[in-house]
């Protein structure tokens, strides 16, 4: 299947605003996200193999930031659990309204609820498997905790969650590095020089990555027994977190 592809950053801005998920990054997010993120369809196809490990019956999945709902498909595909259900959340309505119309052309069984709504106001109940696909990093640092907290406290005894987030480093050396072989993977996805630069710019205080030893810490804090990174590629990791 092919996707518009994403030149939004490819001519001159004079002001590059503040990134957002709206209608024009919907309509052109599944490139832009296969060539922004390295590794970004080996963590979706992970999130069901584990999705279909980890659901129990009469649970709940969550896809919370589920923009055009690659996760929930995943899942969706892989979880075999009868009477598991899938909530997938996004604040975006454009998000949202288009990933819509993309489940009404999926003909999985598993039952899939998308609501349109800020995550950190979504209840977490009696889950299984909690997805956060490169989405804590877009929430403010003084939220995440709590977000976490509730996370944990919804989950039951022995489920999991999938945290995916871009990271950043305490040595300089390796913050250099890092980012220069991910603007070194943008630029062999075809992206330019400009391209790069103003989506830099647009993201910066919009996507506030952390250490994975902090995303460590504070998941330990809130309760989850284990939390370690099981896939990364270059400044990306994904961590699983067992409560």
């Amino acid at each position: 299947m092919t996707f518009p592809k994403d030149s939004i950053y490819a001519s001159p801005i004079g002001e590059v605003g503040a990134f957002k998920f709206d209608e024009t990054v919907t309509g052109v997010f599944p490139d832009m996200i296969q060539r922004s993120v390295p590794g970004y369809s080996a963590i979706i196809s992970a999130i069901g193999l584990l999705a279909g490990r980890f659901a129990r019956e009469h649970s709940v999945c969550y896809d919370l930031g589920c923009s055009l709902g690659a996760a929930t498909l995943s899942m969706r595909h892989q979880i075999e659990t009868e009477n598991c259900r899938i909530v997938a959340v996004d604040n975006s309505e454009a998000m949202v309204t288009r990933f819509q119309e993309i489940l009404q052309k999926d003909q999985a069984p598993v039952a899939v609820e998308v609501l349109c709504a800020d995550i950190r106001e979504v209840a977490i109940e009696n889950a299984s498997v909690v997805v956060l696909n490169f989405t804590l990093q877009f929430i403010p640092l003084e939220d995440r905790i709590g977000l976490l907290q509730k996370i944990y406290q919804g989950l039951l005894p022995g489920g999991i969650l999938i945290l995916s987030e871009k990271l950043k480093f305490d040595d300089d050396r390796q913050q250099e590095l890092q980012t220069e072989m991910h603007h070194a993977f943008k630029k062999a996805q075809g992206y330019s020089d400009l391209e790069i630069s103003q989506k830099r710019t647009a993201l910066e205080n919009v996507l506030i990555p952390e250490t994975f030893v902090q995303h460590q810490n504070r998941l330990r804090q809130v309760g989850f027994s284990s939390a370690e990174v099981w896939f990364q590629y270059f400044n990306f990791a994904s961590i699983i977190a067992l409560k």
